[in-house]
């Protein structure tokens, strides 16, 4: 099979922490791009914070953001975007409210919580993001226009508790995904990765039997199994590991790069960051 479109993850795949791009895996970005293979990112981030990777990149390459719910170019212009319903964005934040859950939002491509804690502090220094306090009442005032709503949790168990809730409340209206063990994701019914990765291959003109995606984390799980192709990061969480075709090596070998060179561009011995003897 021939990859025409290359589809990767951020957090856990491209990046070990916040923006830092390897000098690996921008050279191996490139280098699939000299050959011909459209090279893009899917991610739960919000666009303004893929931007600057993408850059880093040289893409210019619509971006999957907010885990399918806008697919938008880093010249600015927006392909697709499945914004929550307004009501529904304020009913879900008020139910986590009610129950003193950490609970954020991205509309208008800004950062909103309702007031700094632990929580929100995790998540700007993991992101490399800032937001803005605006309190309760604040919240449901910019509630319109949010592709995405996201809790940060304690940890796993508390991740499983809130999203079962979550689902038994709304889960007629939206999906609810993990994206790491503490971060739970809420996005419109049927807005997924693979969503935003059948769109843009659709855009792009390329079938999705050409299409490869990449990732590490349970929100990586639809886009991986509507790939023509796909591989899990040796740090990849064990269900995604075995819904993948392939297996690279971790986020900090530089597995992206690992992955672009022996099953993208079909390299094998002779790629600059080899696979070791254990590639499956």
């Amino acid at each position: 099979m021939a990859v025409k479109l290359f589809v990767s993850d951020l957090d856990g795949t491209m990046l070990p922490n916040k923006s830092a791009v390897s000098r690996e895996n921008v050279e191996a970005v490139r280098r699939a791009a000299e050959a011909g293979v459209v090279v893009t990112i899917a991610t739960g981030r919000m666009y303004e914070a893929a931007l600057p990777v993408a850059r880093e990149l040289g893409l210019d390459v619509p971006i999957i953001a907010y885990n399918g719910g806008l697919i938008k170019s880093p010249s600015g212009r927006v392909y697709e975007e499945h914004p929550l319903d307004t009501q529904l964005a304020r009913d879900i934040i008020a139910f986590c409210h009610a129950r003193d859950w950490y609970i954020q939002e991205y509309s208008g491509g800004r950062l909103r919580y309702a007031a700094a804690c632990a929580e929100s502090r995790y998540y700007e220094n993991s992101q490399g993001v800032p937001g803005i306090a605006v309190g309760r009442d604040g919240m449901l005032v910019h509630a319109a226009g949010n592709c995405k709503l996201l809790l940060v949790t304690a940890g796993r168990a508390e991740t499983l508790a809130r999203a079962e809730e979550l689902n038994a409340a709304f889960g007629m209206s939206v999906d609810v995904t993990r994206s790491a063990d503490t971060l739970v994701e809420i996005v419109p019914k049927g807005v997924s990765k693979a969503s935003g990765l059948r769109t843009l291959a659709d855009r792009l003109g390329i079938p999705m039997e050409e299409t490869m995606a990449i990732g590490d984390a349970y929100n990586d799980l639809p886009m991986l199994r509507s790939a023509g192709k796909s591989v899990a990061m040796g740090n990849a969480f064990p269900e995604v590991k075995e819904a993948a075709d392939y297996e690279t090596l971790t986020c900090e070998e530089n597995g992206l790069a690992a992955a672009i060179y022996a099953y993208a561009l079909g390299m094998g011995a002779e790629a600059p960051v080899p696979l070791p003897k254990r590639d499956i």
